[in-house]
């Protein structure tokens, strides 16, 4: 029996495979730039007016999805944030 060949198939899968090395290397270094923001934004918490500290808190809590998110593209373990969550 003989086998029919896309090789219109074949040659996406390649161009697909070689164009997603270049965007890995975006997609880290989009995620290290909004872990550098995270912090800048957390070190700002520290010593922010109570009246801006609300619009800090939804910037940590969107660059902390945004960084969830694209760690999940890149196929790291991601744990699930746990809202709620006692600390110590």
């Amino acid at each position: 029996m003989a086998e029919i060949i896309d090789f219109a198939e074949i040659q996406e899968a390649r161009r697909k495979a070689r164009a997603g090395i270049p965007q890995r290397e975006h997609l880290e270094r989009a995620v290290q730039v909004m872990r550098t923001n995270l912090a800048a934004v957390a070190a700002e918490l520290a010593d922010a007016p109570r009246e801006e500290q609300a619009e800090l808190l939804t910037r940590i809590e969107r660059l902390a999805a945004m960084i969830r998110y694209g760690m999940r593209m890149l196929g790291d373990p991601v744990p699930s944030p746990q809202v709620g969550r006692r600390l110590g």
